[in-house]
C-alpha cells in the first residue's frame, strides 16, 4: 500500500464513534470483517491513541446483530434492511445477501462510505430522526431496521418516537438496537474519558434491562433480548450468563435488543 491509498479522515462528535467500532471490529481476531480492515487500514487516524486497546464488545455485539438480521431474511428473504446511523459498518459484506439495503447517515459519514466501500447499498444523507429516510424504502417488502449503537445519542423522548414511527410504518417487521443503563449515560453526561485523548460524546438515553423488558410502544408486538455469542476470557460463556443473573449487574448493563412489530 503506498502513500496515495491512504485518507485523512477527522470525523467528530457521534459520527467520530464510527472509527471506534471499526478499529474493534477489525483488530478482533475471533472475527472475521475484511472489509473492516481494510477501512481500517486505509484511513489515516491514531486508533490506538485516541481508544486506546481494542475491546470485543463491538465485533460481539456486531455478530448478535448480524445472526438476528439473518434470521430475520431466512423468514422473510424478499426483506429490506434499513441500518440507521450505519456508520463504517459492513454488516452487508459479512452477512452476504444480496438483498435491498438502505444506509442512514450524516453527510460526512456517508461521503467516506461512498469512497472506500463498493456501491451496494443505497444511501441516504441524513439524520435518522428526519423521518424522510422512509421514503426510501420499499412499502411492498418486509422491512428490519438496524440502529446499532444509536439510539443512546436520542434524547429517550427521540428514541421511543422514532421506535414508533417505525413500528407505524413498517407493521409486520423488525427493530434492532442496544441501550445502555441509566448509570453509564450519566457518566457520559458528566464527560467519560476513554482515554486522555478521546471523551465519548454524550449518552442521554439510558434505561435498565427490566425497565426495557417493560416497554411498551404503540405498535410493538414484542420485546426480546438478544444474546451475545460467547467471546475471549471474561467474554466466554458461561461467565457473562453469571454475571447478568446477579441482582444488580443483570439490571444495569448494555443490552441489545428485538423489537417485533404488530401486523
Amino acid at each position: 500500500m503506498t502513500e496515495a491509498d491512504h485518507r485523512p479522515v477527522s470525523l467528530t462528535g457521534v459520527p467520530e464513534t464510527a472509527l471506534w467500532t471499526l478499529f474493534n471490529r477489525a483488530t478482533e481476531p475471533t472475527f472475521a470483517d475484511p472489509w473492516a480492515e481494510r477501512l481500517c487500514e486505509v484511513l489515516e487516524y491514531p486508533y490506538r491513541q485516541r481508544f486506546g486497546s481494542p475491546s470485543q464488545m463491538h465485533p460481539l455485539r456486531a455478530r448478535a446483530f448480524d445472526a438476528e438480521t439473518v434470521d430475520f431474511l431466512d423468514l422473510h428473504p424478499d426483506a429490506v434492511v434499513v441500518a440507521l446511523g450505519e456508520g463504517l459498518q459492513t454488516s452487508y459484506w459479512r452477512i452476504g445477501r444480496e438483498v435491498p439495503w438502505v444506509s442512514v447517515d450524516l453527510p460526512e459519514v456517508q461521503e467516506l462510505r461512498a469512497a472506500l466501500l463498493p456501491a451496494d447499498t443505497r444511501a441516504v444523507t441524513g439524520s435518522a430522526l428526519d423521518p424522510g429516510w422512509m421514503d426510501a424504502v420499499p412499502v411492498d417488502r418486509p422491512a428490519i431496521v438496524t440502529a446499532e449503537g444509536l439510539l443512546m445519542y436520542f434524547s429517550e423522548a427521540d428514541a421511543l418516537g422514532l421506535i414508533a414511527a417505525c413500528a407505524a410504518r413498517f407493521p409486520g417487521g423488525r427493530m434492532l438496537f442496544d441501550t445502555i443503563p441509566p448509570w453509564f449515560s450519566r457518566r457520559t453526561l458528566e464527560g467519560l474519558a476513554i482515554t486522555e485523548h478521546y471523551t465519548a460524546p454524550p449518552m442521554p438515553w439510558g434505561i435498565s434491562v427490566p425497565a426495557m423488558r417493560r416497554l411498551r410502544v404503540p405498535g410493538v408486538a414484542a420485546v426480546r433480548e438478544l444474546p451475545w455469542p460467547s467471546g475471549r476470557g471474561l467474554f466466554r460463556r458461561p461467565w457473562p450468563q453469571v454475571a447478568m443473573a446477579l441482582p444488580w449487574v443483570g439490571g444495569q448493563r448494555p443490552a441489545s435488543w428485538a423489537l417485533d412489530f404488530c401486523s
